[in-house]
């Protein structure tokens, strides 16, 4: 029996509209790296004065850390809807999933070498892989699983970096800061040639990128399997139901979160505190803006009102990846060669012009289609022909 793709009927409207606010946050922190050498510099002190400082405050407490924890949790989510799907219908999952995630992992590989070193799709699909033989687990052993593997390596990182930070202060900000490496990426980015830009971003990537996939079973496995554990208990299907409870849980980790997001700026940014902040902080002010979205979802008005971007979120490769495209553009010197010449809030700015634009090309796209032109691609690869029609 074959398996097919979700249709237009069985979408959860919520989990579309959540996406694509995720993609907006992240898109809003991903703009740092789209214009800056944000990977071989201390933003304390990089973006340390007038107008500059207020906006990397305010994306670094609100913004950083605490998007992609979503949107990981979503991919998780989404991930076990799949899998519930196929138990019901008697279909297989497994051999399906392997080709969905084995044509994610081609789209993030395109994506890190030839358009930008940032990507997140080849991280998401080889973690997805661990997923297969985790989302047969009862919801509660997997989330108890997931804060067990998030809480403990990380926690332990935390006090090994808070050591090394008492016996040096100035050891790991030495190490973080590159000015080799910033001046040729200001250089590269901005005047070099195609060439020279693709090989900078394939060192970039094989050096950050690769690392971070590794770093990722500690860090968003464990967001990926919470995700597919709320899937099992139907959060979004059941947010009416649970609205007091997402109200307390919103109420609870939000001030816990932005207590942690803002301590660099109560303390001195030291790396153990930087680390705590993005751990810890924003994964706990990511919770509370998942169970806030979900409490405030279940008005009518507020998911009419805002449906467009669901839109958006419905195509959320297609929005990823054309974000990325059209960062690159405007930063890149194949494009108008802006790398390093404008401000944080100049930079958040474009990030949300872009998105609005994104958001009305999908309301425009998905009136005549049912599916996102990536997203057609990717069902291809999948189910060996566009399932949706």
């Amino acid at each position: 029996m074959k398996l097919t793709s979700t249709s237009e009927k069985n979408r959860v409207e919520s989990l579309d509209l959540l996406r694509g606010f995720s993609l907006l946050g992240i898109f809003i922190a991903n703009m740092l790296m789209f214009h800056s050498p944000m990977m071989y510099i201390d933003p304390y002190t990089w973006f340390s004065t007038g107008s500059d400082a207020t906006a990397f405050a305010w994306i670094d407490i609100f913004v950083q850390g605490s998007f992609y924890p979503i949107f990981a949790f979503l991919f998780g989510y989404g991930m076990n809807m799949q899998y519930e799907k196929a138990l019901k219908t008697n279909q297989r999952f497994t051999s399906m999933m392997v080709r969905r995630l084995t044509v994610l992992l081609a789209f993030g590989l395109i994506h890190a070498v030839f358009i930008w070193s940032g990507d997140i799709l080849f991280t998401y699909a080889t973690l997805g892989f661990l997923l297969l033989f985790l989302v047969r687990m009862p919801a509660k052993w997997l989330w108890s699983f997931a804060t067990v593997l998030y809480v403990i390596p990380v926690g332990f990182l935390y006090v090994m970096t808070k050591l090394v930070v008492r016996i040096d202060p100035d050891l790991m900000a030495a190490e973080l800061i590159d000015t080799g490496k910033i001046e040729a990426a200001l250089s590269t980015f901005s005047i070099g040639t195609v060439s020279e830009i693709f090989y900078f971003r394939l060192m970039e990537w094989l050096t950050y990128g690769l690392s971070s996939t590794f770093l990722g079973i500690f860090i968003i496995l464990p967001l990926i399997m919470f995700g597919a554990a709320m899937s099992k208990y139907k959060l979004f299907e059941r947010a009416s139901e649970v609205k007091g409870k997402l109200l307390l849980v919103a109420l609870i980790t939000l001030p816990i979160g932005l207590g942690i997001k803002v301590l660099p700026y109560v303390r001195t940014p030291s790396y153990d505190i930087v680390q705590l902040q993005d751990t810890f902080g924003g994964v706990l002010l990511a919770a509370g803006y998942i169970a806030l979205f979900l409490f405030v979802s279940t008005s009518a008005k507020f998911s009419a009102f805002f449906s467009p971007v669901g839109k958006a979120g419905r195509m959320s490769l297609t929005t990823y990846i054309t974000q990325s495209i059209l960062a690159t553009l405007i930063f890149y010197s194949y494009g108008f060669g802006l790398y390093g010449k404008v401000s944080v809030w100049t930079g958040t700015f474009i990030a949300i012009g872009v998105f609005i634009l994104q958001v009305i090309f999908a309301e425009f796209w998905l009136a005549k289609f049912r599916t996102g032109p990536i997203e057609k691609l990717w069902r291809i690869g999948t189910y060996g022909k566009d399932s949706t029609k």
